[in-house]
Protein backbone atom coordinates (compact mmCIF):
# COMPACT_ATOMS: atom_id res chain seq x y z
CA UNK A 1 0.00 0.00 0.00
CA UNK A 2 1.22 3.45 -0.77
CA UNK A 3 2.62 5.81 1.70
CA UNK A 4 -0.85 8.79 2.24
CA UNK A 5 0.87 12.09 1.58
CA UNK A 6 -0.79 15.18 3.10
CA UNK A 7 0.01 18.43 3.95
CA UNK A 8 -2.10 20.00 7.37
CA UNK A 9 -3.38 23.70 6.62
CA UNK A 10 -3.57 24.91 10.48
CA UNK A 11 -1.37 24.89 13.51
CA UNK A 12 -3.19 24.80 16.42
CA UNK A 13 -3.87 21.87 18.89
CA UNK A 14 -5.61 19.86 16.90
CA UNK A 15 -3.22 19.97 13.70
CA UNK A 16 -0.42 18.14 16.02
CA UNK A 17 -2.47 14.87 16.34
CA UNK A 18 -1.79 14.73 12.40
CA UNK A 19 1.67 15.32 12.86
CA UNK A 20 1.67 12.92 16.02
CA UNK A 21 0.04 9.77 13.61
CA UNK A 22 2.37 10.40 11.14
CA UNK A 23 5.61 9.73 13.25
CA UNK A 24 3.75 6.62 15.10
CA UNK A 25 2.78 5.29 11.53
CA UNK A 26 5.77 6.36 9.31
CA UNK A 27 5.03 3.66 7.11
CA UNK A 28 1.41 4.54 6.26
CA UNK A 29 1.31 8.60 6.55
CA UNK A 30 3.98 11.27 5.64
CA UNK A 31 3.19 14.74 6.52
CA UNK A 32 4.59 16.73 3.78
CA UNK A 33 3.92 20.02 5.50
CA UNK A 34 2.11 22.47 8.31
CA UNK A 35 0.76 25.85 6.51
CA UNK A 36 1.11 28.63 9.03
CA UNK A 37 -0.17 31.81 9.17
CA UNK A 38 2.94 33.58 10.20
CA UNK A 39 6.71 32.96 10.30
CA UNK A 40 6.52 32.65 14.21
CA UNK A 41 4.41 30.31 14.56
CA UNK A 42 5.63 27.87 11.74
CA UNK A 43 9.03 28.60 13.55
CA UNK A 44 7.61 27.57 17.03
CA UNK A 45 6.32 24.87 15.79
CA UNK A 46 9.40 23.68 14.02
CA UNK A 47 11.65 24.14 16.86
CA UNK A 48 9.23 22.21 19.65
CA UNK A 49 7.76 19.57 17.92
CA UNK A 50 9.85 18.89 14.59
CA UNK A 51 7.43 19.49 12.19
CA UNK A 52 7.51 20.33 8.68
CA UNK A 53 6.25 23.53 7.92
CA UNK A 54 5.50 26.16 5.39
CA UNK A 55 4.30 29.70 5.06
CA UNK A 56 3.80 29.72 1.58
CA UNK A 57 0.68 28.14 0.11
CA UNK A 58 1.84 27.85 -3.03
CA UNK A 59 5.50 25.68 -1.59
CA UNK A 60 2.86 23.33 -0.49
CA UNK A 61 1.18 23.15 -3.21
CA UNK A 62 4.44 21.90 -4.98
CA UNK A 63 4.71 19.18 -2.96
CA UNK A 64 2.05 17.51 -4.43
CA UNK A 65 0.06 16.24 -1.51
CA UNK A 66 -2.49 13.32 -1.60
CA UNK A 67 -5.02 15.22 -0.12
CA UNK A 68 -4.99 18.58 2.15
CA UNK A 69 -6.60 18.51 6.00
CA UNK A 70 -8.05 21.77 7.14
CA UNK A 71 -7.51 21.87 10.61
CA UNK A 72 -8.41 25.99 11.40
CA UNK A 73 -10.58 27.41 13.41
CA UNK A 74 -13.81 26.41 13.57
CA UNK A 75 -15.20 29.70 12.17
CA UNK A 76 -12.95 29.62 8.54
CA UNK A 77 -13.21 25.45 7.98
CA UNK A 78 -15.81 26.10 5.07
CA UNK A 79 -13.75 29.16 4.14
CA UNK A 80 -10.29 27.11 3.57
CA UNK A 81 -12.02 23.86 2.42
CA UNK A 82 -13.68 25.81 -0.38
CA UNK A 83 -10.27 27.45 -1.72
CA UNK A 84 -8.25 24.27 -1.42
CA UNK A 85 -10.85 22.62 -3.33
CA UNK A 86 -10.75 25.69 -5.81
CA UNK A 87 -7.18 24.89 -5.97
CA UNK A 88 -8.15 20.86 -7.53
CA UNK A 89 -6.46 19.49 -4.36
CA UNK A 90 -9.10 16.46 -2.51
CA UNK A 91 -9.46 17.92 0.92
CA UNK A 92 -10.74 16.28 4.79
CA UNK A 93 -11.51 19.39 6.50
CA UNK A 94 -11.81 19.05 10.62
CA UNK A 95 -15.23 19.24 12.42
CA UNK A 96 -17.76 20.49 11.97
CA UNK A 97 -17.93 21.50 8.20
CA UNK A 98 -19.44 24.96 8.50
CA UNK A 99 -21.16 26.98 10.99
CA UNK A 100 -24.07 28.20 8.74
CA UNK A 101 -26.72 26.81 6.61
CA UNK A 102 -25.82 29.06 3.41
CA UNK A 103 -22.21 27.38 4.27
CA UNK A 104 -23.55 23.66 3.95
CA UNK A 105 -25.16 24.42 0.65
CA UNK A 106 -22.11 25.51 -0.61
CA UNK A 107 -20.05 22.78 0.29
CA UNK A 108 -22.90 20.44 -0.68
CA UNK A 109 -22.52 22.00 -4.38
CA UNK A 110 -19.49 22.27 -4.76
CA UNK A 111 -19.29 18.10 -3.63
CA UNK A 112 -22.05 17.84 -6.55
CA UNK A 113 -19.75 19.31 -9.36
CA UNK A 114 -16.94 16.35 -8.21
CA UNK A 115 -15.01 18.40 -5.80
CA UNK A 116 -13.32 15.40 -3.07
CA UNK A 117 -14.54 16.65 0.10
CA UNK A 118 -14.74 14.84 3.34
CA UNK A 119 -15.22 15.34 6.87
CA UNK A 120 -13.17 14.17 9.63
CA UNK A 121 -16.13 12.92 12.10
CA UNK A 122 -13.91 10.36 13.85
CA UNK A 123 -16.09 9.08 16.62
CA UNK A 124 -17.55 6.47 15.33
CA UNK A 125 -13.99 4.57 14.65
CA UNK A 126 -13.12 5.21 18.58
CA UNK A 127 -12.32 1.32 18.78
CA UNK A 128 -14.49 1.55 22.61
CA UNK A 129 -17.30 2.77 20.28
CA UNK A 130 -17.00 0.54 17.51
CA UNK A 131 -17.21 -2.32 19.61
CA UNK A 132 -20.91 -0.77 20.82
CA UNK A 133 -21.99 0.19 17.35
CA UNK A 134 -21.40 -2.94 16.35
CA UNK A 135 -23.07 -5.14 18.96
CA UNK A 136 -26.25 -3.04 18.08
CA UNK A 137 -25.65 -3.38 14.42
CA UNK A 138 -25.63 -6.86 15.07
CA UNK A 139 -29.59 -7.01 15.40
CA UNK A 140 -28.52 -8.87 19.22
CA UNK A 141 -30.87 -5.91 20.62
CA UNK A 142 -34.08 -5.89 18.08
CA UNK A 143 -34.97 -2.79 16.79
CA UNK A 144 -33.08 -0.26 18.69
CA UNK A 145 -35.37 2.55 20.35
CA UNK A 146 -33.65 4.51 22.78
CA UNK A 147 -30.00 5.94 22.46
CA UNK A 148 -28.61 7.76 25.58
CA UNK A 149 -25.29 9.30 24.86
CA UNK A 150 -23.08 11.61 27.49
CA UNK A 151 -19.73 10.75 25.54
CA UNK A 152 -19.30 13.79 22.88
CA UNK A 153 -20.77 17.51 22.59
CA UNK A 154 -23.50 18.61 19.26
CA UNK A 155 -22.17 17.26 16.21
CA UNK A 156 -20.51 14.28 17.23
CA UNK A 157 -23.40 13.32 19.79
CA UNK A 158 -25.73 13.79 16.81
CA UNK A 159 -23.52 11.63 14.55
CA UNK A 160 -23.45 8.68 17.50
CA UNK A 161 -26.91 9.20 17.90
CA UNK A 162 -28.13 8.51 14.14
CA UNK A 163 -25.85 5.43 13.61
CA UNK A 164 -26.62 3.98 16.95
CA UNK A 165 -30.65 4.23 15.88
CA UNK A 166 -29.80 3.44 12.28
CA UNK A 167 -32.09 6.85 11.84
CA UNK A 168 -30.82 8.11 8.19
CA UNK A 169 -31.94 11.31 7.65
CA UNK A 170 -35.60 12.35 8.63
CA UNK A 171 -38.28 14.72 10.23
CA UNK A 172 -36.76 15.16 14.08
CA UNK A 173 -38.30 16.76 17.40
CA UNK A 174 -35.47 18.53 19.08
CA UNK A 175 -35.85 20.45 22.15
CA UNK A 176 -32.77 20.98 24.83
CA UNK A 177 -32.07 22.94 28.29
CA UNK A 178 -28.62 23.74 29.73
CA UNK A 179 -27.36 24.26 33.59
CA UNK A 180 -24.28 25.84 35.08
CA UNK A 181 -22.01 22.89 36.46
CA UNK A 182 -19.77 23.71 39.49
CA UNK A 183 -16.78 21.42 39.69
CA UNK A 184 -13.18 21.07 39.98
CA UNK A 185 -10.84 21.08 37.24
CA UNK A 186 -8.27 18.20 37.17
CA UNK A 187 -7.36 18.21 33.43
CA UNK A 188 -6.81 19.82 30.31
CA UNK A 189 -5.81 19.64 27.16
CA UNK A 190 -2.12 20.26 28.33
CA UNK A 191 -1.90 17.91 31.07
CA UNK A 192 -3.50 17.81 34.52
CA UNK A 193 -4.57 20.71 36.65
CA UNK A 194 -3.39 20.75 40.18
CA UNK A 195 -4.58 24.29 41.16
CA UNK A 196 -7.80 22.88 43.49
CA UNK A 197 -9.54 25.31 40.94
CA UNK A 198 -13.57 25.47 41.48
CA UNK A 199 -14.80 25.90 37.43
CA UNK A 200 -18.35 27.01 36.78
CA UNK A 201 -19.21 24.56 33.40
CA UNK A 202 -22.03 24.50 30.98
CA UNK A 203 -23.93 21.27 31.40
CA UNK A 204 -26.54 20.38 27.95
CA UNK A 205 -29.45 18.00 27.50
CA UNK A 206 -31.01 17.48 24.12
CA UNK A 207 -33.66 15.01 23.42
CA UNK A 208 -33.94 14.10 19.62
CA UNK A 209 -36.85 12.41 18.34
CA UNK A 210 -37.06 10.61 14.94
CA UNK A 211 -39.92 10.74 12.51
CA UNK A 212 -39.35 6.68 12.56
CA UNK A 213 -39.25 6.15 16.14
CA UNK A 214 -35.82 6.26 17.62
CA UNK A 215 -35.05 8.76 20.12
CA UNK A 216 -31.68 9.94 21.58
CA UNK A 217 -30.79 11.76 24.76
CA UNK A 218 -28.19 13.44 24.66
CA UNK A 219 -26.40 14.92 27.64
CA UNK A 220 -23.06 16.09 27.97
CA UNK A 221 -20.37 18.85 29.44
CA UNK A 222 -17.11 20.13 27.66
CA UNK A 223 -15.60 18.86 30.97
CA UNK A 224 -15.92 15.39 30.16
CA UNK A 225 -13.18 15.48 27.32
CA UNK A 226 -10.56 15.91 30.20
CA UNK A 227 -11.38 15.35 33.41
CA UNK A 228 -10.72 12.79 36.22
CA UNK A 229 -13.85 13.52 38.01
CA UNK A 230 -16.38 12.61 35.09
CA UNK A 231 -16.78 9.75 33.31
CA UNK A 232 -18.62 9.08 29.62
CA UNK A 233 -21.59 6.62 29.27
CA UNK A 234 -23.37 5.25 26.44
CA UNK A 235 -27.15 2.89 26.38
CA UNK A 236 -28.58 1.63 23.50
CA UNK A 237 -31.74 0.12 24.33
CA UNK A 238 -33.96 -2.58 22.05
CA UNK A 239 -36.88 -5.25 22.82
CA UNK A 240 -34.60 -7.66 22.85
CA UNK A 241 -31.52 -6.09 25.43
CA UNK A 242 -29.64 -3.19 25.74
CA UNK A 243 -25.88 -2.08 25.31
CA UNK A 244 -24.52 -0.46 28.46
CA UNK A 245 -21.03 0.83 27.81
CA UNK A 246 -19.35 -2.33 27.32
CA UNK A 247 -21.95 -4.73 28.44
CA UNK A 248 -24.49 -6.50 26.36
CA UNK A 249 -27.53 -8.10 27.77
CA UNK A 250 -29.91 -9.85 25.36
CA UNK A 251 -31.75 -12.43 24.50
CA UNK A 252 -29.97 -15.56 23.11
CA UNK A 253 -31.27 -17.62 20.09
CA UNK A 254 -33.16 -19.93 22.66
CA UNK A 255 -34.90 -16.96 23.85
CA UNK A 256 -32.97 -17.09 27.54
CA UNK A 257 -31.17 -13.63 29.10
CA UNK A 258 -27.55 -13.84 28.52
CA UNK A 259 -24.89 -11.05 29.56
CA UNK A 260 -21.57 -10.39 28.26
CA UNK A 261 -18.74 -8.15 28.32
CA UNK A 262 -17.84 -6.68 24.85
CA UNK A 263 -14.34 -7.16 23.01
CA UNK A 264 -13.00 -4.93 20.90
CA UNK A 265 -13.06 -5.16 17.35
CA UNK A 266 -10.24 -6.97 14.81
CA UNK A 267 -9.03 -3.96 12.96
CA UNK A 268 -4.80 -3.90 12.69
CA UNK A 269 -4.39 -0.26 12.68
CA UNK A 270 -5.74 0.54 15.69
CA UNK A 271 -4.03 -2.31 17.50
CA UNK A 272 -0.78 -0.87 15.65
CA UNK A 273 -2.10 3.13 16.62
CA UNK A 274 -2.29 2.07 20.25
CA UNK A 275 1.05 0.14 20.52
CA UNK A 276 2.20 3.05 19.26
CA UNK A 277 1.25 5.15 21.49
CA UNK A 278 -1.31 7.06 20.10
CA UNK A 279 -4.48 7.79 22.27
CA UNK A 280 -8.15 6.26 21.30
CA UNK A 281 -9.02 10.18 19.58
CA UNK A 282 -6.01 9.44 17.34
CA UNK A 283 -6.07 5.94 16.53
CA UNK A 284 -9.54 6.69 15.22
CA UNK A 285 -7.87 9.43 13.15
CA UNK A 286 -5.98 7.33 11.93
CA UNK A 287 -8.48 4.67 11.02
CA UNK A 288 -10.41 7.88 8.88
CA UNK A 289 -7.01 8.92 6.95
CA UNK A 290 -6.50 4.57 6.35
CA UNK A 291 -10.01 4.81 4.80
CA UNK A 292 -8.67 8.39 2.47
CA UNK A 293 -6.91 5.74 0.35
CA UNK A 294 -9.76 4.11 -0.68
CA UNK A 295 -11.68 6.96 -1.75
CA UNK A 296 -9.02 9.12 -3.01
CA UNK A 297 -8.90 6.12 -5.50
CA UNK A 298 -12.68 6.52 -6.34
CA UNK A 299 -14.33 4.25 -4.14
CA UNK A 300 -17.00 4.67 -1.11
CA UNK A 301 -16.71 7.80 0.83
CA UNK A 302 -14.94 7.32 4.16
CA UNK A 303 -17.96 9.15 6.44
CA UNK A 304 -20.50 10.41 3.59
CA UNK A 305 -20.41 13.76 3.35
CA UNK A 306 -24.66 14.14 3.60
CA UNK A 307 -24.13 12.54 7.08
CA UNK A 308 -21.70 15.41 8.05
CA UNK A 309 -23.33 18.04 6.86
CA UNK A 310 -26.60 16.86 8.41
CA UNK A 311 -24.49 16.56 11.75
CA UNK A 312 -23.45 20.11 11.56
CA UNK A 313 -26.89 21.20 10.18
CA UNK A 314 -29.03 18.95 13.51
CA UNK A 315 -26.20 20.99 15.80
CA UNK A 316 -27.39 23.86 15.19
CA UNK A 317 -30.65 23.23 15.63
CA UNK A 318 -29.54 21.92 19.06
CA UNK A 319 -28.53 25.59 19.31
CA UNK A 320 -31.38 27.11 18.55
CA UNK A 321 -33.64 24.68 20.86
CA UNK A 322 -31.74 25.83 23.34
CA UNK A 323 -31.77 29.89 22.67
CA UNK A 324 -35.23 29.30 22.03
CA UNK A 325 -36.56 27.16 25.49
CA UNK A 326 -38.84 25.84 23.24
CA UNK A 327 -38.63 22.80 21.09
CA UNK A 328 -37.29 23.00 17.07
CA UNK A 329 -38.55 20.80 14.56
CA UNK A 330 -37.87 19.77 11.57
CA UNK A 331 -40.83 18.66 9.57
CA UNK A 332 -41.61 16.60 6.42
CA UNK A 333 -42.53 19.03 4.89
CA UNK A 334 -39.34 21.15 5.67
CA UNK A 335 -37.11 18.50 4.00
CA UNK A 336 -37.69 20.39 0.94
CA UNK A 337 -34.92 22.71 3.07
CA UNK A 338 -33.02 20.23 4.72
CA UNK A 339 -32.96 18.27 1.17
CA UNK A 340 -29.95 21.16 1.11
CA UNK A 341 -28.10 19.34 3.46
CA UNK A 342 -29.55 15.27 3.98
CA UNK A 343 -31.26 14.38 0.74
CA UNK A 344 -29.79 17.29 -1.21
CA UNK A 345 -32.69 17.93 -4.05
CA UNK A 346 -34.64 21.00 -5.02
CA UNK A 347 -31.96 23.86 -4.29
CA UNK A 348 -32.13 26.09 -7.23
CA UNK A 349 -33.77 28.67 -5.57
CA UNK A 350 -32.26 30.56 -2.10
CA UNK A 351 -34.24 29.91 1.02
CA UNK A 352 -36.26 33.26 2.14
CA UNK A 353 -37.89 32.91 5.06
CA UNK A 354 -39.72 36.39 5.34
CA UNK A 355 -40.75 36.88 1.30
CA UNK A 356 -43.91 36.95 1.19
CA UNK A 357 -45.95 34.77 -1.76
CA UNK A 358 -50.23 34.03 -2.11
CA UNK A 359 -48.31 30.54 -0.84
CA UNK A 360 -49.96 29.28 2.22
CA UNK A 361 -47.42 29.95 5.21
CA UNK A 362 -45.96 26.58 6.11
CA UNK A 363 -44.20 26.29 9.83
CA UNK A 364 -40.22 26.62 9.77
CA UNK A 365 -39.75 25.35 13.02
CA UNK A 366 -35.88 25.44 12.51
CA UNK A 367 -36.24 29.00 13.80
CA UNK A 368 -35.54 29.80 17.55
CA UNK A 369 -39.32 30.65 17.92
CA UNK A 370 -41.81 28.47 16.47
CA UNK A 371 -43.68 31.02 14.16
CA UNK A 372 -45.42 30.70 10.99
CA UNK A 373 -43.59 31.91 7.84
CA UNK A 374 -43.56 31.47 4.52
CA UNK A 375 -41.36 30.94 1.75
CA UNK A 376 -40.47 30.59 -1.89
CA UNK A 377 -39.70 27.34 -3.61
Amino acid sequence: MAKLRFVVVGSGWRSLFYWRIAQALPERFALCAMLCRTEEKAEKMHREYGVPVSTSAEQCIALHPDFVVVAVNKASIAAVSTEWLARGFAVLCETPAALEEDALRALWQLHRQGAKLQVAEQYWLYPTLAKRLAAVRSGALGTPQFARLSVAHGYHAVSLARQFLNAGQQPVRVTGRSWTEKIIETDSRWGAVHNGALVEKTLQQHTLEFAGGGTAFLDFNGVQYHSYLRSTHTSVQGERGEVFDDTLRCLDAAGEPVCRQLTPLPDPLAATAAQAGLNEDETAIACFLDRMQGYLAGGAEVYPLADALQDAYLALLMERALAAGQPVFLHAEQLRFVSVICAFVHLDAPFSPDVHTDRKPVRCSFYPRITEKTYRQ
